[in-house]
């Protein structure tokens, strides 16, 4: 049995047919210019809604000589990303541009995403990410505008918006000693977007405050964060229970954990508790990113928060000022992150 043909997408024609005016004046109406009355502007809109019609984006694209569309190169892996995209959707349309995604996986490289973009007429480029496996961009289309964001690098002159990550990981560490810890471990790694910046900033903020630094090796995953954990717990740096059954925490035990991102935080936050450590009241865990996985309740992470809205917001901004001045230096943008305070953190126990 033949599948029947799905029914014609509805036309412009259609509508002006369907409420008897013109054309051009439908087109008017549909294009939100100005022009027509409120009565026939109010009856058009009506009409297109009962028949279904909506503009044909790639057609009207055909037709100008500039798309005004936006590329965005992610990951998907953490989801602070997908925070930030759903940020660029908000500030691409305030400022009359709309977003072709581009994402990278384990089976689909950093060339497969770039190609399936650059068939949809991209006029700039927003990279988040590098892909699995690294965080520097290279062999990025040539006479395409590319703006990196929140991490990424590149060995050709870019602009960007960066985040203050040392500053931000100061502020963990500042909350953690104003409530009293003196043995704050970080976990996390020196290479990857970011993570270099955020290890110096750990050790420069214990550095500040006198104290040692405890470094403990995980990547920017939960599976990393859970190894992590497993770690501090099989090295006796942390002990499930210590106060509960009377015993004196070991001088060396950390009371606080400093997380190179929510999901490495996660992933510890989760085996330390499954291992019957009480968050916070055994140890305290701080992330980084604000995700909206950190303010989920039954998480309730104290994270750094570069603030997504305004990264893109940045972002969007810069990109348009580029493609109205192509030969501008690049620019170089930050964005000072804050503290989130949620229930993973408080004061050290007595011992």
């Amino acid at each position: 049995m033949s599948t029947p043909d799905p029914a014609p997408r509805p036309t412009m024609r259609d509508v002006a047919e369907r409420v008897g005016m013109s054309r051009q004046l439908v087109s008017i109406v549909l294009r939100g210019a100005p022009g027509a009355s409120a009565a026939s502007r109010e009856r058009i809109l009506a009409a297109a809604r009962e028949i279904g019609y909506h503009p044909d984006d790639s057609a009207r694209m055909l037709r100008r000589r500039r798309s005004g569309q936006l590329g965005v190169l992610f990951t998907m892996r953490q989801p602070f990303e997908v925070d930030l995209v759903d940020a660029l959707y908000r500030r691409a349309d305030e400022l009359g541009f709309t977003l072709a995604l581009g994402t990278m996986g384990e089976h689909r490289d950093l060339d497969a995403a770039l190609a399936s973009l650059m068939r949809q007429r991209i006029e700039a480029l927003i990279a988040l990410d590098a892909g699995p496996g690294g965080q520097t961009l290279t062999g990025l289309p040539a006479g395409i505008p590319t703006l990196l964001l929140g991490g990424p690098t590149s060995p050709e002159a870019h602009d960007r918006v960066d985040v203050e990550n040392e500053r931000g990981i100061a502020l963990a560490v500042d909350h953690l000693t104003a409530l009293g810890h003196t043995s704050i471990a970080y976990l996390g790694s020196a290479t990857g977007a970011n993570a270099s910046a955020r290890l110096t900033g750990y050790r420069s903020a214990m550095a500040s405050h006198g104290l040692a630094e405890h470094v403990v090796a995980s990547d920017d995953t939960e599976l990393g964060g859970h190894r992590a954990a497993l770690a501090l717990l099989a090295d006796g740096g942390v002990t499930p229970g210590d106060r509960t059954r009377g015993r004196a925490r070991p001088a060396e035990s950390p009371t606080a954990l400093v997380c190179m991102n929510d999901h490495c935080a996660i992933g510890a936050l989760q085996t330390l508790v499954r291992a019957g450590v009480r968050v916070p009241e055994d140890i305290s865990v701080v992330g980084f990113d604000d995700s909206s996985a950190a303010a989920l309740p039954y998480v309730s992470l104290t994270s750094v928060r570069p603030d997504p809205d305004s990264m893109a917001q940045l972002a969007v901004e810069t990109v348009r000022a580029r493609l109205a001045e192509p030969g501008m230096a690049a620019a170089i943008r930050h964005i000072t992150p804050t503290l989130t305070v949620r229930g993973s953190t408080a004061a050290p126990a007595p011992v």
